[in-house]
This record gives structure tokens, C-alpha cells and sequence, in this order.
């Protein structure tokens, strides 16, 4: 029984990797790219799992691509912050807790990333508001149908799921933010090599 049932979810798990919008991969990649080149700051944002995985996006992109004597990539979770956060929670509202921090911290073409499976969690759901008002570039890393974010963001990032399967969805969320971080210090050094 264990062995079929993990035969079916990695097959499962192959075929959401297999669906993976490349295009619109590739266009999260240039405009975290462009950030760094232009030394915008990144913010990146998530509930539960996905809150888990933008702070590992973060230390992966704050230590992953640092290269000597290069630029580094300006990246914050919006979850790390814990004493922050509980009091934004308690005084401002759950919803509240990802605008808030960026109002005192974003800049116009600034990147902020939501990352979240439903796409409707309204923490996330107002903070990318916040955001495109002060004209920041929105991405969504995105699950099931996208929900209001995929309409709301520059560039979005939907994994399908029919059945909602939250951790196939963030399975497949953990993947590609490996992937982004080590393209985008391949092509720091790649670029490094060039000048050489």
C-alpha cells in the first residue's frame, strides 16, 4: 500500500512539474534580474508552507547568488520579522501584515512576490494592492485557478491543481524557487567572466 500510493504521488508530482508555465518562469527570472541590476529591493510574502518558502527563497537569494566583489541581491520576507508581525496581526489585522511593512519599505519598481497556493488569501491579496499603487512589479506564485492575484499581478505563476492539492502545489512552488536562484548566479558569474 505505501509503495503504491508514493508510485501515484510521484507521478502525480511529475505531471504538475511537467505543467509548469516556462514562459512565464522566464519572466519572473528577467524581472528579478532586472531588480538586481537596477538595485531595487525584493519582498516576498506567504501563509503557512508558502511562508516557509519565501524565507528560504530569501536565504537562498541573499546567500545563494552572492558572488565576491559583486552586488547582492536586496531581499526581505515579509514572515521573518516575528515581533513585527504579531503586532501588526494584533493591532492592525491578519489581513494587514504584509501592507503595513511594505508601506514603510517599498519603492516604486521595487518586486514583491506573493507566494500562495489559493491565490485569495487577503493578507497577500492587499499587500500586492499596496504594491501596484506604488508601483511596484507584482508577481504571484500561484496555485489551483490563480484566484484574484492572477488577474491582480504583472506576471503570474500558476501551478494547476483540479483537486487542490496544497502540498503537490507547494512542492512544485519549492522546486522552481531552486531553480530561480541558481540561473540568476550562473548568469552573475556568467556575466562576471565576461568582463574579465
Amino acid at each position: 500500500m505505501p509503495k503504491k500510493f508514493s508510485e501515484q504521488y510521484i507521478k502525480k508530482a511529475q505531471k504538475s512539474l511537467e505543467k509548469i508555465p516556462v514562459d512565464n518562469l522566464a519572466k519572473i527570472i528577467e524581472t528579478l534580474y532586472q531588480a538586481y541590476k537596477n538595485n531595487k529591493q525584493v519582498f516576498i510574502m506567504g501563509n503557512g508552507g508558502s511562508a516557509s518558502s519565501a524565507s528560504h527563497f530569501a536565504c537562498d537569494m541573499g546567500k545563494g547568488t552572492a558572488i565576491p566583489n559583486k552586488p547582492r541581491f536586496r531581499i526581505i520576507s515579509l514572515n521573518d520579522n516575528i515581533p513585527l508581525f504579531t503586532a501588526l496581526a494584533n493591532d492592525c489585522g491578519y489581513e494587514s501584515v504584509f501592507k503595513e511593512q511594505l508601506a514603510n519599505l517599498v519603492n516604486k519598481d521595487d518586486v514583491v512576490i506573493a507566494i500562495t497556493c489559493s491565490g485569495n488569501s487577503p493578507n497577500t491579496v492587499k499587500a500586492i494592492e499596496y504594491a501596484n499603487s506604488q508601483k511596484a512589479v507584482t508577481v504571484g506564485l500561484l496555485g489551483f485557478d490563480g484566484g484574484k492575484l492572477a488577474k491582480m499581478v504583472d506576471v503570474e505563476l500558476t501551478i494547476p491543481s483540479p483537486d487542490k492539492d496544497y502540498g503537490l502545489v507547494e512542492s512544485v512552488h519549492s522546486t522552481i524557487l531552486h531553480l530561480i536562484p541558481e540561473y540568476l548566479k550562473q548568469q552573475i558569474q556568467n556575466e562576471q567572466q565576461a568582463k574579465q
